[in-house]
């Protein structure tokens, strides 16, 4: 089992490809940083990582491309070599065809003594492989050679580090072209690019370091972030200090409308994390056939039974804000309590089965947050999950664009959209273990009670998914396997209030 990395030391721009070649070019030519220079740094701080991250290692095989990701590969293996470590390097392609600093720093490497044998395989008994095979330049899917080459080191018993990017992977989607190296760590130089946090990123990366290789703070001038890379511990500074002569109204009123009849669950889960979230009130407005005993063991919840949608009128006159969707149905009960609620003019936060009926007549509305899973998300735009996930950073693009407010696409790496006046946020807290039936709900009630508390749109979505995210990395320090969503609860109380929990109170 591996958790998610920390990434509390990295920076939070994101960029893609193109923009990290520019970044490249910029210090190249117009701060006179030689390209040989920056491919030897990158190859140091490659090895430096290797012996910090493996310092038992003593055989490694480098595999290297044709390209300059290949060079910072020889990089490693001279220094490799220098240090004492038997090395395999092994080139994919013609090394004849190697050109400009990467054909510089095979020829320093062969002049060191090293070997450069074809690949045909890899040694049986190594201790670490290093992928230096293709970088961030790849646009199209990988095979022959080099697809056999990355299924033989996903293969073998020895961890990989990755070089800049894991070798098949889309550095500007997160998907996998095809075939692509499963890290257990990877350095990437000078900017950090957008799909190594989303997508199949994770799986592929692992442990992500980052090096900006001694380039002028100047040169990023030349550029503007592509994402926005967002976590808890930055997050969490916009939450400000409660008066001591607050009160419960202080801190609105949200109402939660779900769980028809047989889906009662999910609405109380999001009741609960709204409450857990802070907000002065949460109601719940839910089915009649289980409304007398959903609060039970939870009474700070007021729930209400409803039966027909005019019987939201008293509710929604109270309610600063509305959660709508966990539960819902598709049935009549849940199109009317949804019109109802749209009616309201309230800001909302849209989940689940409010999502599903939406996609039946899509509207745009700019006070609403959508937090759609890819299914969901797929069925909002007409489109199939596989095409979703191959750009989930178009696909969070075209649904802000189509339904307005404020979009959260779920999932690792979740993004969050709402328009063109700010970068794409990207969450890069989280873990596979969040991926249980409600964890979901949960986050529409912490969305919803972050609203209810006067957050705007944008600052509640950002909001509650880090601290999501935050809660669930703090429940599965107990692993992630059998983690439920419930068991985020008891963790929102010590992240909304630090100073409490470094007090030991």
């Amino acid at each position: 089992m591996r958790l998610m990395p920390p990434t509390e030391q990295l920076p939070h721009a994101l960029y893609r490809a193109e923009q990290v070649r520019e970044f490249d070019r910029i210090a190249i030519q117009e701060f006179a940083i030689a390209g040989s220079e920056l491919m030897e740094r990158a190859g140091a701080s490659a090895w430096r990582l290797l012996r910090e991250r493996w310092p038992e290692a003593r055989e490694i095989a480098v595999v290297c491309g044709g390209g300059n990701n290949g060079g910072d590969g020889y990089v490693v293996a001279r220094l490799a070599r220098e240090q004492g470590l038997r090395v395999h390097l092994l080139q994919l392609g013609d090394p004849a065809k190697l050109r400009g600093d990467a054909l510089a720093k095979a020829e320093a490497w062969r002049e060191a003594g090293g070997e450069v044998e074809p690949f045909e395989g890899l040694p049986v008994r190594i201790d670490l492989l290093v992928d230096a095979i293709l970088g961030t330049g790849l646009e199209r899917p990988v095979t022959g050679d080099w697809a056999r080459a990355i299924e033989a080191m996903n293969r073998h018993q020895a961890p990989c580090l990755a070089i800049d990017i894991p070798s098949g992977l889309h550095a500007d989607t997160g998907r996998i072209l095809g075939h692509a190296i499963q890290a257990a760590a990877t350095i990437s130089f000078i900017g950090l690019k957008q799909g190594m946090f989303t997508g199949q990123g994770p799986d592929c990366c692992g442990q992500i370091r980052f090096d900006a290789l001694g380039i002028p703070a100047r040169v990023y001038a030349h550029q503007i972030l592509a994402v926005r890379r967002i976590d808890w511990g930055q997050q969490a500074r916009r939450l400000v200090p409660r008066r001591r002569s607050a009160h419960k109204g202080d801190f609105g009123h949200l109402l939660v409308i779900g769980g028809d009849q047989g889906y009662s669950g999910a609405a109380r889960l999001a009741a609960e994390a709204a409450a857990r979230t802070g907000a002065g009130l949460v109601s719940l407005a839910t089915h009649p056939s289980h409304a007398a005993w959903l609060n039970l063991g939870r009474p700070e919840l007021m729930c209400r039974g409803v039966a027909e949608p005019q019987g939201l009128a008293p509710l929604l006159d109270r309610a600063s804000a509305i959660a709508i969707g966990p539960g819902l149905g598709r049935g009549p009960w849940g199109r009317g309590m949804l019109q109802a609620a749209l009616d309201a003019g309230l800001p909302l936060v849209v989940d689940a089965d409010a999502l599903n009926l939406l996609s039946e007549r899509p509207e745009w509305r700019d006070r609403w947050v959508f937090t759609p899973h890819p299914g969901e998300a797929a069925r909002l735009l007409d489109c199939t999950v596989a095409e979703i996930e191959a750009d989930r950073f178009s696909a969070v693009a075209r649904l802000q664009a189509r339904y307005g407010g404020v979009v959260v696409l779920k999932g690792a790496g979740s993004l969050i959209a709402q328009g063109s006046s700010r970068p794409t946020a990207l969450c890069s807290d989280g873990n596979p273990g969040m991926a249980t039936g409600g964890s979901g709900d949960l986050l529409t009630g912490i969305i919803g009670g972050l609203l209810a508390q006067g957050h705007d749109l944008e600052e509640a979505a950002e909001l509650g998914v880090c601290l999501h995210a935050a809660a669930g990395d703090r429940a599965a320090r107990q692993g992630e396997r059998g983690l439920l969503a419930g068991d985020l609860l008891d963790e929102l109380r010590p992240l909304l209030n630090p100073e409490a929990a470094d007090a030991g109170t």
